[in-house]
């Protein structure tokens, strides 16, 4: 994303080269990965930063400008002008509007929404629409940890915790980079001369807010526009270093980077289907409740089923209730218990859905305790369920009408 910083580009190219080796000399986990992950590896975002810093000179402290192929060749940094969909989610909890809280831009309107001197954010945001991405990282240099969301803060602070819908998942999507790290999570020199940021003593990850406030950053934009979780990775306090040094850099990072894409099999995953007809329905909604250790929180942020009917919910350990949505469907509900084991997959939960109008017969038992479970459904079509909602609203007006007449 920033030219020039390039430790970043050179551990991508070598993860490719290292996963189709490992994958032929019979390495089993990076056997299970490729037979079981669409992975897309971009090693530069910003080819033309990275051409201005590789072509500056080195300065008398052996280390190039700080500054030079940070941005693109138009001067535009690439990781500031992605929509800002945090103002639009902030300025929603603000007037009580919860329930439009993922995909808050369409393809459309975010590619418009984006400076064309940023053509190669445009692109990336076009990448992004077009595959069902579930997990991603996007890299960086200059420092030494994993950065998760929200990366922009609530209240306008430079510096404040910001947490999202999906802290707890987020924090240990981060853990799971730094703790595999060869330094990251480890004691180590700060890379911030004041010596204030020892993110080793949080484990090697810090919120984006908790750090810095960024506002149309890219790993932000991923979490609210699509289905995909993104975090940010600064692998190292020198942003250019020398060529001898990058084999050390491939072994502090290579564990840590088979460990992450492993994590894209964290939760659930499954088929939305129409009951009647089996056909995949795409753009169902999924809700996600979580009912761990007696709780019952609905965790603020959607995702969607892919064209293909298909949806993968990142999720930790813990117990869930989960709703699928979609316009003409009845509600379907399930909960469960998600023990992950990465190397089997997540766990598969299918959901078939009802059409409106059908008549139902033998509803699946969503497993859910009575408590949790709400209104029950009602077999039935339509009719018998305007015929209850005409009743009841027939009630409630002559209760009322008598209760508070004059």
């Amino acid at each position: 994303m920033h030219g020039n910083e390039v430790v970043s580009r050179e551990v991508l190219l070598k993860l490719a080269d290292y996963l189709c080796d490992q994958y032929n000399q019979g390495n089993h986990t990076v056997q299970w990965i490729i037979n079981n992950t669409r992975i897309h590896i971009m090693p530069s975002m910003n080819p033309d930063g990275w051409e201005a810093a590789n072509n500056s000179p080195r300065e008398t402290d052996g280390k190039k400008n700080w500054l030079r192929g940070r941005s693109n060749a138009r001067g535009v940094d690439l990781n500031r002008v992605f929509p800002d969909l945090d103002a639009i989610l902030y300025r929603d909890e603000v007037d009580g509007e919860t329930q439009h809280n993922n995909h808050l831009e369409k393809l459309a309107l975010a590619v418009q929404d984006t400076p064309t001197e940023a053509p190669e954010a445009q692109m990336v945001i076009q990448w992004l629409f077009q595959y069902p991405f579930v997990l991603s990282a996007n890299l960086h240099g200059g420092d030494l940890v994993a950065n998760y969301p929200f990366d922009s803060t609530r209240s306008g602070k430079q510096r404040e915790y910001t947490a999202s819908p999906d802290d707890a998942t987020f924090r240990y999507l981060a853990e799971m980079y730094a703790l595999p790290h060869g330094l990251m999570a480890k004691k180590h020199k700060p890379c911030d001369m004041s010596g204030d940021d020892k993110f080793y003593k949080q484990g090697g990850i810090t919120n984006g807010g908790g750090w810095y406030s960024v506002t149309k950053g890219m790993q932000d934009f991923n979490y609210l526009a699509t289905n995909c979780f993104e975090i940010t990775l600064e692998l190292g306090c020198d942003k250019f270093p020398p060529a001898a040094d990058l084999p050390m850099y491939w072994e502090q990072n290579k564990d840590a980077l088979v460990n992450y894409i492993l994590q894209s099999h964290v939760g659930i995953k499954g088929m939305v289907v129409d009951r009647v007809s089996d056909t995949p329905i795409s753009g169902a909604t999924v809700k996600v409740y979580n009912m761990t250790d007696g709780k019952y929180q609905y965790i603020n942020h959607d995702i969607t089923s892919a064209k293909g009917g298909d949806y993968y919910r990142l999720l930790i350990d813990g117990q869930y209730r989960v709703d699928v949505q979609a316009p003409g469907y009845r509600t379907a509900t399930k909960c469960l218990v998600v023990e992950n084991d990465v190397m089997n997959g997540a766990q598969v939960v299918h959901f078939e859905l009802s059409p409106l109008g059908e008549k139902v017969e033998g509803i699946e038992d969503s497993g859910c305790p009575d408590h949790v479970n709400g209104i029950e459904e009602i077999e039935g079509d339509d009719e018998e369920y305007e015929s209850l909602l005409k009743d009841l609203l027939g009630r409630l007006r002559e209760y009322f009408s008598t209760e508070y007449q004059d």
